[in-house]
């Protein structure tokens, strides 16, 4: 593999693209999950080598819950990366989180079902901590340069992943509100408990297009809806990713980069020798490489 980087970036519904990456690659990664949801575009930003991985794939064609997560997360690692930034659209649950604000969470509810939660399994037994599902130094980067875009951003809160394609009902929605969640969106899980499995530094930036259903005086979220106000943002969310992105140092005051220090559970000699090729890249860096091991991935 030739192309490299040190930071990702995915981009949500309405955010295909980073222009600003210099001298531009596209680079087709093969995971041991599958194929990720496109090409990553991998290029320089600001002296920093960043990938790119448009989340819902090339022409939006990939559903919340077909995502390949897993995929995703596994093809930033096999590219080098150790610090990832996303993006989304959400809706607000809180009248103060208005239409065009952003918000950047640092808590998460879990409500999808049926989606791959994990990359252990079968022999190799994983348990990551997630009481704080996001890098907080990497989320307070986000939301400054937020601020700095001259964006309204609320830094920290608590985001409801639903498991989609449909919006939620108005019952789900004032039952999300009653539990003290600030927006709703589908696609920050598993993303965010495969990137802490991965060791990743992982922060979200949500940008608001709507009051869910639950607003009595508001238009209810629509596809339409969103994509109007994603249009709208566009080009305020990649500056705020590039200068977030230039703001980010070489040091890392998190334990992101240590999450399976103590997660794993199996004993190194028990796991079947297919599983642990399979996550060879996450865990020989704690039990060294399996005799007779080639990990599977590329490029081409």
């Amino acid at each position: 593999m030739t192309a490299t980087a040190e930071i990702g970036v995915i981009g949500g519904s309405g955010f295909y693209a980073l222009d600003a990456l210099e001298a531009p690659e596209r680079v087709e990664l093969d995971t041991p999950f599958g194929r990720p949801s496109g090409p990553y575009v991998v290029g320089t930003l600001r002296g920093k080598r960043v990938a790119f991985l448009a989340r819902h794939g090339e022409g939006h064609t990939i559903l919340p819950h077909e995502l390949p997560a897993r995929a995703n997360i596994h093809g930033f690692r096999q590219l080098g990366v150790d610090r990832l930034l996303a993006a989304s659209a959400v809706g607000s649950l809180q009248q103060h989180i208005e239409p065009g604000h952003a918000v950047v969470p640092d808590q998460l509810i879990d409500r999808t079902r049926g989606r791959p939660p994990s990359f252990f399994g079968d022999g190799l037994v994983a348990h990551v901590g997630l009481a704080d599902p996001f890098c907080a130094p990497l989320s307070h980067r986000l939301a400054s340069a937020a601020v700095g875009a001259g964006v309204t951003a609320h830094e920290g809160g608590t985001l409801v992943v639903i498991e989609g394609p449909a919006f939620s009902t108005r019952a789900e929605s004032d039952l999300f509100r009653s539990w003290g969640a600030h927006i709703v969106g589908m696609t920050a899980l598993p993303e965010a408990r495969l990137a802490r499995e991965a060791e990743l530094c992982y922060a979200s930036i949500c940008f608001v297009t709507d009051y869910d259903v639950w607003h009595e005086h508001e238009e209810d979220v629509s596809a339409d809806l969103v994509l109007r106000v994603l249009r709208e943002n566009t080009e305020r969310a990649r500056a705020i990713l590039v200068a977030a992105i230039e703001g980010l140092g070489d040091e890392q005051a998190c334990e992101c980069g240590s999450a399976l220090a103590s997660a794993l559970m199996s004993a190194p000699h028990q796991v079947p020798a297919e599983t642990r090729q399979r996550l060879a890249l996450l865990v020989d860096r704690y039990w060294g490489p399996a005799e007779g091991d080639s990990s599977e991935g590329g490029a081409s």
